[in-house]
């Protein structure tokens, strides 16, 4: 994991894609990638910020924790895919796009507790999640998730995670996003600390 680099990091995303993307997506009716697509095709088609698309692409990227040589003893049962894929991402995305990554099942607690309708929304699949991910927020937890720069994007993000699992929607595959994808992680990187040239 530490010899990625700005120009690997895309690459092996691509290749994490084409691998393993045909994986099933916890009992809903697309694959991993499907899933992923969809969400970053409905945010272009609906002409949102590339870092929302990218965010929307990469948001469950975390379900494929075996890639990243993360596991540790001190692991619980829960691989928490949401710390898993911001913890990859982190050095080479803004950090719009890892706070969606890292709170979009934050935001789905964060939407059960202060809009009633959304809970209804939810597949049945995504509802045994929140359940396991510890349901509706506190209203602690609101107020803290609310003081979140990002709030406002994550809820987006996760929006469009609900939305995508149409069995029978065609989107173009993630070779079609890889330019943007790169473009958000050079604009990153070129004023990074980690990765300016001294």
């Amino acid at each position: 994991m530490h010899d990625l680099t700005p120009e690997t990091i895309v690459p092996f995303l691509a290749d994490i894609f084409e691998r393993r993307g045909g994986e099933e997506y916890l009992g809903e009716p697309v694959t991993m990638a499907e899933h992923m697509l969809q969400g970053a095709t409905m945010a272009e088609r609906a002409g949102m910020d590339e870092v929302i698309i990218v965010a929307a692409l990469l948001h469950d990227i975390g379900h494929f924790t075996s890639e990243f040589g993360m596991f540790t003893m001190e692991d619980e049962e829960d691989r928490l895919h949401e710390k898993a894929g911001a913890a990859v991402l982190e050095r080479f995305f803004p950090t719009l796009v890892t706070d969606c990554v890292r709170w979009h099942v934050a935001a789905k607690r964060y939407l059960c507790a202060t809009k009633p309708e959304y809970f209804g929304r939810l597949s049945e699949a995504s509802v045994h999640s929140l359940n396991l991910q510890g349901g509706p927020m506190s209203a602690d937890e609101v107020a803290e998730f609310e003081r979140n720069p990002n709030a406002r994007e994550i809820v987006q993000v996760r929006y469009l995670d609900d939305a995508g699992k149409h069995p029978d929607m065609q989107t173009p595959g993630f070779a079609h996003f890889a330019p943007m994808v790169q473009r958000v992680v050079d604009g990153h990187c070129a004023t990074s600390r980690e990765w300016r040239a001294p």
